[in-house]
């Protein structure tokens, strides 16, 4: 049996939080794509903990907005944040073990969970944009051959670290083109209209 996680918090409660501190609406979007992510690979790897790993990837970059020049304390705000809306320990911890590279008085990844939310993260940011420059604006033809050739240009979407998506991939034990391709399939799994991802609403 896999050990029950609980956030606290329903995924509705989860989401007016992150509203409530981002107003961009860019930032709720990466929240909700990174939600999706999670939801995706807990289907494959943990699926009786779904929930709990779709609320991490929501509210994972809680207090970004509201503290981006603080980069070192990325988390740090958000943690009572989430603990007063009712926010469990583990919420806290799980989503704290995505900036340890910036602080290391957080925890580092040490569930599956943990080490996909690190290793996604930037590289759904990075995907996002590459998407949006092509002409179908649409992630469901969007390959991997396309992202390593934006990965490998570092002017390209220049804030996306891509150390942090190495040393993602080298913690689960997967190859770039592996971590590129299943990151992929997970957003092409939640496209708005199974189309596109950068779609003008």
């Amino acid at each position: 049996m896999a050990e029950t996680l609980t956030a606290g918090l329903t995924r509705e409660q989860a989401h007016a939080l992150l509203c409530e501190h981002n107003k961009d609406p860019f930032h709720i979007e990466h929240g909700e794509t990174v939600e999706g992510v999670m939801r995706y690979f807990a289907r494959e790897f943990d699926p009786e903990n779904e929930e709990f790993w779709g609320v991490v990837g929501l509210l994972h970059d809680l207090d970004w907005e509201e503290h981006s020049d603080e980069p070192d304390k990325h988390t740090v705000y958000a943690a009572p944040l989430i603990e007063a809306a009712g926010g469990t320990p583990e919420l806290v911890h799980a989503i704290q073990t995505h900036v340890c590279d910036f602080n290391s008085d957080l925890p580092r990844p040490e569930s599956q969970m943990e080490k996909i939310l690190f290793a996604c993260e930037e590289l759904t940011g990075l995907i996002g944009a590459a998407v949006v420059m092509r002409p179908s604006k649409s992630i469901m033809d969007f390959n991997v051959k396309s992202l390593k050739k934006k990965f490998k240009d570092k002017r390209f979407a220049a804030g996306v670290n891509r150390d942090i998506i190495r040393e993602g991939a080298e913690m689960l034990g997967w190859e770039l083109d592996e971590l590129f391709a299943r990151t992929i399939e997970a957003m092409q799994s939640f496209a708005p209209d199974r189309d596109t991802f950068g779609k003008d609403a």
